[in-house]
């Protein structure tokens, strides 16, 4: 049975996490699922954003019980083969071409948080609970580590990193990890005021600044970076929704891309 329920509504994607029973708690199929689902919205043309949504009273609890149970007499060769997908499903979460929504229904632990900063946006519901919980079992967040500190920052990954405190989602949106704190009532309201914004922009616009935010977040500003910067306002400008972009704004008429 698939760990995934996947819907479409016009351009909009929304992979929901289908194992209530569990806390949508991840193993080696779910990841592989979503893998395969976050590269395939990111391949589809008809799909302009995607949404990670989740069934029941929790958005991710983290690993599966069983698959902990299984983890625990694997070698270091096995646990690093077993990281590996865990992080190759970050990683397609993180770089998939197409704007990513986290909708938060409910509390999010461990390795959830690591869905959740990996999306490019999240928005939660106001009782949602959050943490990182891995030292509480001797370990530590390493795999989802590069995308969580990108999203709340060093400084306050320092302090839910070592104390495994729970925090509430009011803290969650003062440390950048979620984006918007709303009632469970306005959750969906919300997600679409932001799909809607994302389905109206150029496609070809959004890809770009995908790139961009990926290739100058926490760089150096060397000459590197600025040549960077100034090949991608060329590279969009002359491209042909960057030609068809301005010229609809001039002339106050509706790009292609809407019409």
């Amino acid at each position: 049975m698939s760990a995934l329920t996947i819907s479409n509504q016009g351009a909009v994607r929304t992979l929901t996490l289908s194992r209530p029973d569990v806390r949508n708690a991840f193993n080696d199929d779910v990841i592989a699922e979503l893998k395969a689902a976050f590269d395939a919205a990111g391949q589809a043309g008809d799909v302009r954003c995607v949404v990670l949504a989740a069934e029941g009273s929790a958005f991710c609890a983290g690993a599966d019980l069983n698959w902990m149970r299984r983890m625990a007499d694997y070698t270091r060769d096995q646990n690093l083969a077993d990281a590996g997908q865990l992080a190759a499903m970050l990683r397609a979460i993180y770089e998939c071409p197409k704007p990513t929504i986290a909708r938060v229904q409910g509390d999010v632990f461990a390795g959830g948080v690591g869905l959740v900063a990996a999306c490019d946006m999240a928005v939660s519901v106001d009782n949602a609970t959050y943490c990182l919980s891995e030292v509480k079992l001797g370990l530590i967040p390493a795999t989802i580590s590069p995308y969580v500190i990108r999203a709340m920052g060093a400084r306050a990954s320092h302090r839910y990193f070592l104390t495994a405190e729970r925090f509430s989602a009011a803290e969650a949106h003062s440390i950048g990890l979620v984006h918007a704190v709303v009632t469970a009532e306005a959750l969906d309201a919300k997600v679409a005021e932001l799909t809607q914004a994302l389905v109206t922009a150029s496609p070809s616009a959004v890809r770009a600044c995908k790139r961009l935010l990926q290739n100058v977040a926490d760089r150096e500003i060397d000459d590197a970076l600025v040549a960077l910067t100034v090949a991608g306002i060329a590279d969009i400008r002359s491209s042909e929704e960057g030609k068809e972009g301005v010229q609809s704004f001039l002339q106050k008429r509706k790009p292609s891309w809407l019409l």
